[in-house]
């Protein structure tokens, strides 16, 4: 039940950083946005290391590393992503992916789940779908290059949840740190690289300011998540994170929720209480 409880803090934080973070990317170069969140997340991991501690064993530091290559990678795929389109499609396989493959890990590490979690576990994967999916989903058909990148985003999502998970329980924040480090790095270099290319409008601070605290957040609930509960559980609740996206977009921006949105929330709802009683 803890395990579950920080899940859903976590998809709920991962959500909210969306949010905001596409608010912002609506005011300046998505690049700038990030140029504030991914700092301002690594600074608050440091902040938090003498509270929660941290351990750099070699292993640490290799799965530390390699979850912020990944989360680098998600960010430059979905990117490339969002500019070929369509969203409304690509978004569900994305999250689908994203859930999945660390739920595929789990179970060939030998978790097991129980008839509730046998039940439950598929309509959370459902729920992903129909939540992220906005409206009109099967109007327009993405092209294979598309589909392909969509697919890669989601599996650097998932890469970066499992090399996390696959850190030593005692590292403390230590992954967390250095994962979001590298990933601050890259994002850096990438804005140096392509700085011509950035306009000169100016980023909302704020918003990514937010963001960035708000994901350091959900990296730290999911840590934490895994650590006391099963992969393949955590994963596909953290992967819920769309529903808190939707629901922000509605109480703020007054966007309507759509059928197959509000479906997914109620099969979300049965998917978490079905999966707490797993």
């Amino acid at each position: 039940m803890i395990a579950l409880l920080l899940a859903l803090g976590s998809s709920l934080a991962y959500g909210c950083a969306d949010f905001l973070g596409g608010l912002g990317a609506r005011k300046a170069h998505v690049l700038r946005t990030v140029m504030i969140a991914a700092p301002t997340s690594f600074a608050v991991e440091v902040v938090l290391w003498p509270f929660l501690g941290a351990s750099f064993s070699p292993a640490t530091l290799g799965w530390g590393a390699a979850s912020g290559v990944a989360s680098a990678a998600a960010f430059a795929l979905l990117y490339r992503t969002l500019a070929i389109g369509p969203m409304n499609v690509l978004s569900p396989v994305t999250a689908l992916m994203s859930a999945a493959l660390p739920v595929a890990v789990g179970l060939l590490e030998g978790e097991h789940l129980g008839a509730a979690g046998l039940v439950g576990l598929p309509l959370a994967l459902a729920a992903v779908v129909l939540v992220s999916a906005g409206h009109g989903a099967g109007s327009a058909r993405p092209s294979r290059t598309a589909l392909l990148l969509a697919l890669g985003a989601g599996a650097a999502i998932a890469l970066q949840l499992i090399f996390l998970h696959q850190a030593p329980a005692d590292s403390g924040v230590a992954p967390l740190i250095i994962g979001r480090g590298v990933s601050s790095a890259v994002t850096l270099a990438a804005a140096g690289l392509l700085r011509g290319r950035l306009g000169s409008e100016r980023p909302a601070y704020g918003l990514a300011t937010v963001a960035g605290i708000l994901d350091s957040v959900a990296n730290l609930l999911f840590l934490f998540a895994a650590r006391s509960g099963d992969l393949t559980v955590v994963a596909v609740i953290t992967a819920l994170y769309p529903a808190g996206t939707v629901l922000l977009a509605r109480a703020v921006l007054g966007e309507r929720i759509h059928r197959g949105q509000l479906l997914g929330l109620g099969t979300a709802a049965v998917a978490v209480s079905l999966l707490a009683l797993a």
